[in-house]
């Protein structure tokens, strides 16, 4: 049964190899939410969809890149990205995408840490 107040799938951008991806999706699935996972770095989202993303999440986009990523360190050495260019890097390398962000409707969580998707519900 779920505890969910709001009705719908939440899309649940996923990385298998991530234990904080993989917890968040068990939280979710133990409290009976309906999810679609989408494993982003099979399926990358495009430019357009990721600034849709951000905009549900309501941070900048260099908000969700990863920091720590050898291509971030390589693409951004010594300075700070415009979101556009954060925007273009996550397109082109969905790896630097930050995970696992969970969606439901217009409303978006990055599940760091992994119980912060359970504000979806």
């Amino acid at each position: 049964m779920a505890s969910s107040s709001r009705s719908g799938t939440i899309t649940f951008y996923h990385n298998p190899r991530c234990g904080k991806s993989r917890d968040a999706l068990a939280l979710l699935q133990e409290r009976g939410a309906t999810v679609e996972v989408v494993r982003y770095l099979e399926t990358p989202l495009s430019r357009a969809g990721l600034a849709e993303l951000v905009g549900k999440l309501g941070i900048p986009a260099v908000a969700l890149l990863r920091k720590g990523e050898d291509e971030y360190k390589y693409r951004f050495v010594g300075r700070t990205p415009t979101d556009a260019e954060a925007l273009d890097a996550m397109a082109e390398h969905p790896i630097l995408m930050e995970r696992p962000v969970a969606v439901l409707g217009d409303k978006a969580v990055v599940g760091r840490p992994p119980e912060r998707v359970l504000e979806l519900l």
